[in-house]
């Protein structure tokens, strides 16, 4: 049913995320500019909205868009695979092989800053599947089993990654620079434990808190990449190829428990299932614009074919110490 809005009917309906049909009149920033406080409040009321209609129709201007909605876009940092920057602020959706399902994930959320907003623009729509689904992320947490959200609650998680030049996000790419000095300062500001091996390759792990508390109205949040970064979550043969070249304690990345144990499939399989049954999804269209709120939602995006080009931003920075983390913050 319906609910009335200043912004207009928000449709709500089983398994699809809210929806706003917009009528921009051709003007989307001006459009967005006078809606900017109705669209927020009513991503804080549902954690989520997929705006369509707006006709974003090039980077200029899904980069006004974002600009508008948010407090300040900020840059992506240690990431797992390259964007391409089209602005400050604004890049392309991350490089993943499109047949492969990109798993639940909270932007960033191995960093002790992390984007509070999460902006999309559908520029192109596929022609088939790459939907960015969502998932609410305190019925996540209350779905998982209990002792295993116990455990994580207790002991957090470990990020475990090793940067080689061949594959998933160099050095230089992650940090910005491949100047030694320089990454050593950053990993020891941001609580990473960081070793260089004699093949030259960086190796790092980062403890974070499983679970937090959302800084606005204090709900309690599964917030991480347990899953997402995990090795089970690779396909078996890129895993077994990946071991086979670099061995078992060298992967691009893996996730432990906060006290250094493996996590296994299972676990994996368990997370990853409870976040498919609370996945809603609506296609893309081309001009869609989907607003998230990235520490109460977690997003996804599916398999597709055809060409897909949808722009993100990663906006209002929001810090891990400010979320009443449940586990010390600090290096494995």
């Amino acid at each position: 049913m319906p609910l009335s809005d200043p912004i207009g009917p928000i449709e709500l309906s089983p398994g699809r995320p809210p929806l706003l049909r917009a009528d921009a009149g051709g003007d989307p920033d001006a459009w967005a500019a006078r809606q900017r406080a109705a669209l927020r409040a009513a991503v804080a009321e549902h954690g989520c909205l997929l705006v369509r209609g707006l006709g974003l129709d090039g980077p200029g201007a899904a980069g006004a868009v974002f600009r508008r909605l948010s407090d300040a876009l900020m840059p992506e940092r240690e990431p797992f695979a390259p964007r391409r920057s089209y602005a400050d602020g604004v890049y392309s959706s991350t490089k993943w092989p499109p047949n492969q399902q990109m798993c639940m994930h909270h932007e960033m959320s191995y960093a002790l800053e992390f984007p509070g907003l999460m902006l999309f623009a559908c520029l192109e729509a596929p022609a088939s599947g790459g939907a960015t689904g969502t998932a609410d992320a305190a019925a996540v947490l209350d779905a998982l089993p209990a002792a295993l959200t116990k455990r994580f609650e207790q002991e957090g998680w470990q990020l475990v990654r090793t940067y080689h030049e061949d594959i998933g996000a160099s050095v230089a790419e992650a940090f910005g620079t491949d100047d030694r000095a320089t990454v050593e300062r950053y990993c020891r500001a941001h609580a990473i434990d960081a070793e260089w091996r004699s093949d030259g390759s960086l190796h790092t792990r980062q403890h974070r808190s499983a679970l937090l508390h959302h800084p606005v109205d204090g709900r309690r949040l599964w917030f991480n990449q347990i899953a997402f970064l995990s090795e089970w979550t690779m396909e078996p043969e890129v895993r077994e190829y990946l071991i086979d070249v670099y061995g078992p304690d060298a992967l691009p990345f893996t996730t432990r428990f906060g006290n250094g144990d493996p996590i296994g499939e299972d676990v994996v399989a368990t997370i990853n299932e409870v976040y498919a049954a609370r996945t809603v999804r609506e296609p893309w269209r081309s001009g869609d614009l989907l607003l998230v709120d990235n520490l109460r939602t977690a997003h996804s995006r599916e398999p597709f074919d055809g060409p897909r080009e949808i722009l993100a931003a990663l906006a209002d920075p929001a810090r891990l110490a400010d979320c009443a983390p449940t586990a010390g913050v600090g290096i494995g």
